[in-house]
């Protein structure tokens, strides 16, 4: 017999669990952010967030069909007896699943890491168990399965790397490059937090009949800060053009 016999009541209780088991998520989310021993390495807050989460909902699952009085014993034997069908299915998630493990145990990236990867270049944001997070210096958001990284070279570039800014703007043929070159380097140099090494420079890749594309490139002492900077240099260019 059934515990629950009435719709109205199993929704509800069903809904109950589910916010529940978010809630105690987003708490653990939050005890672990708090945890000193944790501020300087994000990538242990992911894998155990990931972990906590991946038993919260399983119990949650357990849970309900614990209301409709399933039989729990004879769920987990259908899933043995059909485990070599579903394995095929599922071979991709188990092997991104352990790839993130041995990624997050082994340390081979960790979060603020610069990596490349199949001509993708960015900041590792997030390492969870199933997918890496880069950011590329537009801002780009690249999701990479985590077997993509054990399976294949990638390239892991030096700490500074990750501090780069690189702003790209289109100079009117009117404007003198090697000026314009003195005068943002000039003001790139007079913002605190700008690293004297590597120098800022400014590299002209193209001209076209209307404009020459250049790229403004330099390095800052704490990313977290690059949009304020790009913010800057970006009104510093349009003044210059304009004037």
């Amino acid at each position: 017999m059934n515990f629950v016999t009435n719709p109205i009541q199993a929704t509800i209780m069903i809904i109950a669990i589910v916010i529940c088991a978010s809630l105690i998520t987003r708490l653990v989310t939050f005890l672990l952010n708090k945890m000193e021993r944790f501020k300087k390495d994000m990538t242990s807050i992911y894998l155990i967030r990931d972990i906590i989460n991946y038993v919260i909902y399983f119990i949650a699952i357990m849970n309900i069909l614990f209301l409709f009085d399933v039989n729990l014993y004879g769920v987990l034997l259908s899933l043995g007896i059909v485990g070599i069908a579903a394995s095929l299915a599922a071979k991709d998630l188990v092997s991104n699943l352990l790839s993130g493990i041995i990624l997050i145990i082994g340390r081979s990236i960790r979060v603020g890491d610069t990596i490349e990867i199949n001509n993708t270049k960015g900041v590792v944001k997030i390492i969870q168990l199933r997918t890496t997070t880069i950011q590329d210096d537009d801002g780009i958001i690249s999701r990479i399965p985590n077997s993509t990284l054990t399976n294949n070279l990638f390239k892991l570039y030096k700490k500074p790397e990750k501090y780069r800014v690189n702003i790209f703007a289109g100079l009117p043929l009117n404007k003198d490059v090697d000026e314009f070159k003195s005068h943002i380097i000039n003001e790139i140099e007079k913002l605190d937090g700008v690293l004297d090494n590597p120098k800022p420079n400014i590299y002209s890749s193209e001209i076209t009949p209307k404009k020459t594309k250049v790229k403004i490139s330099f390095w800052i002492k704490d990313f977290n800060n690059k949009d304020h900077y790009k913010l800057i240099i970006i009104n510093e260019i349009r003044k210059y053009i304009k004037d």
